[in-house]
């Protein structure tokens, strides 16, 4: 049997370890041919890939990034008049000529939409979801949110020191789109005092409250954590927006820091 391996959209740790796992359970527990797509779903339209051996596959696993390489390639998106190849049947057609059985699909949201699709195609798929955002639908935990999740809280921590030596409030953002999980994750772990997430709509008025709260007892700093994703006025920023706010309303030294 011959499968594929393709890492598409954006980077987070782990993928390599999953490479790895695929491919080395593949090769010496199956006896399969193990196929690298290059550059995500752009590999298969351009027919760039690779057998890969065994011992490409030693080494990798605490390696950030993929050793495949990635893209935002979507080949179901409809592009300009310009373009007219059919790139799904293109994919199909190359999928055929490298002789594959299966194509292991790992990304986040949009890969496996694009995964989902192909499969509609009649092609043999396995989806790995790796996003970082943890919104992938049926998934509890997607490999990418765990590590994610302990690199946050981990900046989050180091940054109570910051704010209580100058005994300011910090207003950390965390990634995520349109998805709480990771600000809502990292700032219970982190000890964050205010948490906001897009799921749960919140009112500045009772932050300020519960800030000037604080100070009244004598509590020096505050951690603010918010997802990137909370609803802010038009063409506001997140972070920018709730200090500022913080900061005018309240009076008190406000930063932001942005983990993007």
């Amino acid at each position: 049997m011959r499968i594929g391996i393709v890492t598409a959209g954006g980077d987070c740790p782990g993928i390599n370890a999953a490479i790895r796992g695929v491919g080395k359970t593949a090769i010496l527990e199956y006896g399969m041919e193990v196929i690298g797509i290059s550059s995500g779903f752009l590999g298969l339209i351009n027919q760039e890939y690779i057998v890969m051996e065994e011992n490409q596959l030693s080494g990798i696993l605490t390696l950030g990034g993929t050793i495949l390489g990635t893209s935002r390639e979507n080949p179901f998106k409809k592009g300009s008049s310009i373009n007219t190849i059919d790139k799904p049947k293109l994919i199909k057609k190359h999928y055929n000529e490298i002789g594959l059985d299966a194509l292991v699909c790992i990304g986040g949201n949009g890969t496996m939409r694009t995964a989902a699709f192909l499969a509609e195609e009649g092609l043999n798929i396995i989806g790995i979801p790796k996003t970082i955002d943890n919104d992938v639908w049926g998934t509890d935990v997607t490999f990418g949110f765990d590590s994610a999740l302990w690199i946050a809280t981990d900046a989050i921590d180091r940054l109570h020191t910051t704010a209580n030596s100058h005994k300011r409030i910090m207003v950390i953002e965390v990634m995520g789109h349109h998805a709480g999980w990771l600000a809502l994750y990292s700032g219970i772990a982190g000890g964050g005092d205010v948490i906001l997430i897009p799921e749960i709509e919140f009112n500045l008025d009772i932050i300020f409250k519960y800030l000037k709260k604080r100070v009244l007892n004598k509590k020096p700093y505050y951690i603010v954590v918010i997802a990137e994703g909370i609803t802010c006025p038009k063409g506001e920023q997140a972070a920018h927006y709730i200090a500022s706010s913080i900061k005018e309303k309240t009076g008190l030294e406000t930063r932001e820091t942005i983990l993007g």
